[in-house]
C-alpha cells in the first residue's frame, strides 16, 4: 500500500470547512503507479482509485453508511466493485476439455485468484468504518471501465453517507477527476 498523505496535500479533493472533512481521490491509472499492485487491474478493465478521508476536527466521522460513485463525461455512473466481482473479474475462468450437448463429467475450469492477489486485494479494498479526530482512513475502490474509453476526463466522483460523530449527514463530496489530470500533465 502507498504511504498515504492527508487529504488536501492530493490534487483532486474536496474540502469542507464547517465540519473540517476532506476526501480525496488519486487514480492508480498508469503503469507506473499500477506497479505496487502484483494483480494487472487494467488488463481487466479495472480502475483502481485510492480514497482518503481526513478527519480534522475534534469529532469521529461515521463511514458505515457511506457511498460512493464515480460518474463520467457521459454521465455513466459506476459503483465500486463488491470484492467477490473484483475476483470474479481477475479469475478468468476456462473451462477446458470437450464440449458436449449433454451434460456428463467433464473437466473443471481452470481459473481462479491465487492467495497472494486475493490478499493484496483484501488488504486495499477501503473498508473503514470511521474516521477518528485528527487521523485519516485510506484504501481503494475499484471500477469496471470495461466499453469506456476515457473514464476519467470530465469526470466527477461522489461520495455521500458520510455522517458527524451524532449521526447527522455531512453534505455531500464531489470531486472532480480533471483537477487529478490537470496536476498530473504539469509533472
Amino acid at each position: 500500500m502507498p504511504k498515504v498523505q492527508p487529504a488536501f496535500s492530493y490534487p483532486a479533493h474536496d474540502h469542507h470547512g464547517n465540519e473540517n472533512v476532506t476526501v480525496a481521490v488519486d487514480p492508480y491509472e498508469t503503469a507506473a503507479k499500477a506497479g505496487i499492485f502484483t494483480a494487472h487491474y487494467s488488463e481487466n478493465e479495472l480502475l483502481p482509485v485510492m480514497v482518503v478521508i481526513t478527519n480534522d476536527s475534534e469529532q469521529p466521522v461515521q463511514l458505515t453508511d457511506m457511498n460512493a460513485e464515480l460518474v463520467t463525461a457521459d454521465r455513466t455512473k459506476l459503483s465500486p466493485l463488491s470484492e467477490d466481482d473484483i475476483f470474479r473479474r481477475l479469475s478468468h475462468p476456462k473451462a477446458s476439455g470437450t464440449r458436449y450437448p449433454i451434460p456428463f463429467p467433464t473437466k473443471k475450469a481452470k481459473g481462479g485468484v491465487d492467495s497472494k492477489t486475493r490478499d493484496e486485494v483484501q488488504g486495499a479494498l477501503f473498508r473503514a468504518k470511521a474516521v477518528e479526530p485528527r487521523s485519516s482512513q485510506s484504501g481503494f475502490m475499484f471500477f469496471d471501465i470495461s466499453d469506456l474509453s476515457s473514464p476519467l476526463r470530465g469526470a466527477n466522483f461522489y461520495l455521500t453517507g458520510v455522517r458527524d460523530s451524532s449521526g447527522h449527514d455531512l453534505m455531500y463530496f464531489e470531486i472532480s477527476l480533471d483537477k487529478y489530470l490537470d496536476a498530473a500533465k504539469q509533472h
